[in-house]
């Protein structure tokens, strides 16, 4: 799924994009077709100098600081060489990674599974991101996780990410 809107000047481009699992298999080929698709919408936004966010539920932890355990995620799609590089061809384009910009240490989690007490064990990882065209990168004064939703009783597996770009 994806869907874009102008908010205060900004192209805000929200997305779904498909989990890829199991792998390798027709699911998995989807996702990088997905990938490929999304890619080239982006390079159409980057080239008409758009200032735009692309955010959401990518279904890619791009490096291994992005997860708990990465022994635990091996053979998980979101893992894959395929998915990775296909995420990092976006930011080798020119997009910016938000939360890693401004957590190179890594540790940021937006997803926990709801089996295993994951939640409570902090067992999370990072799929859900915000890139920034290069119209918007410089603009990035804050980024972040609102991990107090993920807590509540009902709550999504997945906690909502937010970035604050200046004028």
């Amino acid at each position: 799924r994806y869907i874009e809107a102008d908010i205060g000047g900004v192209r805000v481009c929200n997305l779904y994009l498909p989990n890829g699992n199991p792998q390798p298999g027709p699911k998995f080929d989807y996702k990088l077709a997905w990938m490929k698709r999304l890619r080239a919408r982006m390079t159409e936004l980057r080239a008409a100098e758009i200032p735009a966010v692309v955010l959401g539920d990518f279904n890619v932890i791009p490096q291994d600081k992005d997860t708990f355990s990465v022994k635990a995620m091996a053979d998980d799609a979101l893992t894959q060489p395929e998915s990775r590089d296909a995420y990092f061809r976006l930011l080798h384009d020119g997009w910016t990674d938000a939360l890693d910009t401004l957590n190179p240490r890594g540790g940021v989690w937006t997803y926990w599974d709801y089996q295993a007490g994951a939640w409570q064990k902090d067992h999370g990882f990072r799929i859900d991101h915000l890139l920034l065209s290069p119209a918007c990168a410089d603009r990035l004064t804050a980024a972040g996780v609102d991990k107090e939703y993920r807590g509540r009783e009902k709550a999504s597996d997945h906690a909502p990410v937010w970035v604050e770009l200046r004028d």
